[in-house]
């Protein structure tokens, strides 16, 4: 049995509509859509759904053991955590002999690194020698924020990682939800041309999962990925515009929009 089955066994046996779902979970109902379709499993949403429908994590995430909630060893406890729960659940069992300081900068890495619905990727971020007025913004790990979705053919990491002054970002006016929330992509394609050209760095607030304005996104539709403009064209559709003349603008259903970020700003980088 599939995630997508599983979850419509569980939401069933729930009695439960989509929407009844997502309101009870907290998520979006394009959320559970998407997961009916097979095109998301995000972890954290599916460990909300499994408590509300009455059915165990575990089961529903991998299709391990039964639907019904039962008592599980250790290790079976441990595979169905998060990353960022079980380091949690290892410093409460050894991590006693550590420093208070050094305990608390790892549970506030772990509770900034989980914070958001999509990671960055900080291997190699770690090298990087960043001086007191500056800050380091990784790579955002858009294979990540798009679970089972696709990613662009021509996408390529033009820049892994970067390192900024944080008064240069607020001299161009640039606010986010926190600098932990803060990440670089690489723009594709020639839809956003003029604004977003093809392997453009383009700086994104991941703490931004929802419409909060018009404004340039980072979406996913229908299993795609996109930067497109979004505006309100009424209660239920958003309009998807491409700044590029030369493609159309499109109607989009409120629940079928995943948001992942929001554009902050361009790095543009012009021959000459």
């Amino acid at each position: 049995m599939e995630l997508k089955d599983r979850l419509k066994y569980a939401r069933k046996k729930a009695e439960l509509t989509q929407s009844e779902l997502a309101d009870r979970a907290g998520i979006k109902q394009a959320s559970v859509s998407e997961i009916e379709r097979g095109l998301s499993r995000t972890s954290a949403y599916l460990v909300k759904i499994a408590t509300v429908c009455g059915v165990d994590p575990l089961w529903l995430a991998e299709g391990v053991g039964s639907p019904e909630a039962g008592e599980r060893t250790q290790a079976q406890e441990e595979a169905q955590m998060s990353s960022a729960d079980q380091v949690r659940s290892m410093l409460a069992r050894i991590g006693k002999g550590l420093p208070e300081e050094a305990r608390s900068k790892i549970l506030a890495a772990v509770n900034d690194a989980s914070s958001g619905q999509v990671t960055v990727m900080p291997a190699e971020s770690q090298a990087l020698k960043v001086r007191p007025d500056e800050i380091l913004i990784p790579q955002y790990d858009i294979r990540a924020a798009m679970g089972h979705g696709q990613v662009p053919a021509d996408y390529n990491e033009a820049i892994r990682n970067l390192v900024v002054r944080e008064d240069v970002l607020r001299e161009k006016g640039v606010t986010y939800t926190s600098l932990s929330a803060l990440a670089v992509i690489t723009g594709w394609g020639q839809s956003m041309e003029g604004t977003i050209n093809d392997k453009d760095p383009v700086i994104v607030d991941r703490g931004v999962n929802e419409f909060i304005g018009d404004g340039v996104y980072v979406m996913s539709w229908h299993g795609l990925l996109y930067i497109k403009r979004i505006q309100v064209m009424d209660a239920d559709h958003f309009r998807l515009i491409s700044d590029n003349k030369h493609y159309e603008n499109q109607q989009a259903r409120v629940e079928d929009v995943t948001i992942h970020a929001k554009v902050l700003l361009i790095w543009n980088a012009k021959k000459v």
